[in-house]
């Protein structure tokens, strides 16, 4: 893959196909192919509803926690944003993460605020906070998404969720009794 586009990929392809749905003249064909092929990349990096980094659309956890954590959380962004994380990844504040001193990365985390009950599970790929008393930094959509935005420190409840295995592809066929 190069520039975010399979190999298959045929620009002379699609040109031949002459297909527009632009009013004729309002769009060159290489921009509207562009646009299309640029769309599915674009949605997949929205925010925290994207895939996970193994692949799977849907990540099942456990209810019970692993273990838990009290203590205050803060959230960073501006000049963190495009900055290499802790585990080699660019931070982006449009992600659903957080930076915690020892966790393991990619430890998933429920955050939840104890001021309003509001709660989001974010990703562990940074280190820190390095801010006396403070146990997580989180991405600046995770602080949204529990409204801690005005307050800017807050007290919060981190629970470690241990994820759920869930088979794709089962070693037995079920079949229908009647």
């Amino acid at each position: 893959m190069s520039g975010g586009l399979p190999e298959s990929f045929s620009l002379g392809l699609i040109q031949q196909m002459r297909i527009s749905l632009a009013p004729p003249g309002t769009l060159s064909a290489s921009a509207f192919v562009a646009f299309v092929a640029i769309l599915p990349l674009m949605i997949l990096q929205a925010g925290c509803a994207s895939l996970d980094r193994r692949g799977s659309a849907v990540s099942l956890y456990d209810s019970k926690p692993i273990s838990i954590e009290i203590g205050k959380a803060s959230y960073y962004g501006g000049r963190w944003i495009g900055r290499l994380t802790a585990n080699g990844e660019h931070y982006r504040a449009s992600d659903c993460t957080a930076a915690h001193k020892k966790l393991p990365f990619n430890s998933i985390v429920r955050v939840t605020n104890l001021k309003n009950g509001k709660s989001v599970i974010v990703r562990i790929n940074n280190r820190g906070p390095y801010a006396k008393g403070r146990i997580l930094d989180l991405s600046v959509v995770a602080a949204r998404k529990i409204d801690m935005i005005g307050d800017g420190v807050i007290k919060v409840k981190a629970e470690v969720l241990k994820p759920i295995e869930v088979i794709s592809k089962p070693n037995r066929q079920l079949t229908e009794v009647r």
